[in-house]
């Protein structure tokens, strides 16, 4: 039976995890969105970092947006932070600050979906809700030999269904998390490490020898790479930042950010009332989202006056406090160079 199996694997090769190991619902949460589009070996110091800023779910609901953003700042996908904190507020409001044992309404909550649902359910209160994500898709399609494209509805439902009939009656959230470390460590992608597989011998993929062959995916489209003009704009030891109000990055403070050339930013400047003067070209970044990758040059200019109508000029302390995107990580690095120099 493969939860057997995979148990008494488990049980002696599980991986040691900074958020493994506790039955916290809060914990769990914080952890499984975390988890989210950042790898795993990323999430631990982050994870820790953030439950001393905020230990519970009440202290998270208390605290103001830009204390989540910043104490989230190098983890990307900031929705995820927004996403949490108006969880934990409905949570101490609605629940009294405990999570609903209930998959519906885990579901239910901003930023959840059916994987960080299920994966506290399971996890945080052992019900039989399969979490699947990248490596359940790929352990569970060679092991039941499922040759379709996993990205259809259909092959998604199957996938799901089996799942569901694998899942052992106790120790759900241990399933789901072998499941995963299965895939992480020895059901990889590409070419698998069939040999050290505790399932091998029940696998229909390793019997029929295609194991690297699956899971079948459609490409995926490349995302669409857009050329970004960075400004920034210093008056003597101050420089010019904004915060996002766009959806991509929204909330976070960034220095002027323009889709094509400098020059394309000067209406934008002007209508603020920043009158510039271009000093210098700072040196190129990129930066990869989901569907967009920005190819990015940065440029210092100077204003002639501090005054803006829109924005403000912060010092390098201010700046250092503000919660910054790390699509902006190069260009924090030259704006810290700029104001220490104005400083000298």
């Amino acid at each position: 039976m493969l939860s057997t199996l995979l148990l008494a694997w488990y049980d002696t090769n599980g991986r040691t995890l900074p958020f493994r190991g506790t039955g916290d619902p809060y914990r769990i949460w914080v952890s499984e969105i975390m988890l989210q589009q950042t790898r795993t070996e990323t999430v631990g110091a982050y994870y820790e970092r953030f439950l001393r800023a905020f230990p519970n779910v009440f202290a998270l609901a208390e605290a103001g947006e830009g204390e989540v953003l910043k104490c989230w700042e190098g983890l990307g996908y900031y929705s995820r932070a927004r996403n949490l904190h108006k969880t934990a507020q409905i949570i101490a409001s609605q629940y009294q600050g405990k999570f609903p044992a209930d998959l519906s309404a885990l579901r239910a909550l901003p930023g959840a979906g059916d994987y960080t649902a299920a994966a506290v359910a399971s996890i945080a209160f052992d019900l039989p809700a399969p979490a699947m994500d990248g490596n359940l898709t790929r352990v569970l399609s060679r092991f039941h030999g499922v040759r379709e494209d996993v990205g259809q509805p259909s092959v998604k439902r199957r996938l799901r269904e089996l799942a569901e009939q694998d899942m052992p009656p106790v120790r759900c959230g241990d399933f789901n998390q072998a499941l995963m470390d299965l895939g992480a460590t020895v059901c990889v992608p590409g070419t698998p490490e069939c040999p050290r597989c505790p399932l091998r011998r029940l696998c229909d993929a390793y019997s029929r020898g295609d194991a690297e062959d699956l899971p079948v995916k459609a490409a995926a489209k490349p995302p669409r790479e857009i050329r970004m003009a960075v400004a920034l704009i210093t008056h003597g030891d101050r420089i010019w930042m904004t915060q996002r109000q766009e959806s991509l990055l929204r909330g976070l403070w960034v220095y002027q950010l323009t889709e094509g050339s400098l020059t394309d930013g000067e209406k934008a400047r002007r209508a603020m009332g920043l009158e510039t003067e271009l000093i210098s070209t700072l040196g190129t970044a990129r930066h990869v989202f989901t569907h967009r990758v920005w190819q990015m040059t940065a440029y210092h200019l100077q204003a002639a006056s501090g005054a803006c109508r829109e924005g403000r000029f912060v010092t390098l302390d201010e700046m250092n406090a503000l919660p910054i995107p790390t699509a902006m990580r190069a260009a924090k690095e030259w704006a810290e160079g700029l104001l220490r120099e104005a400083k000298a």
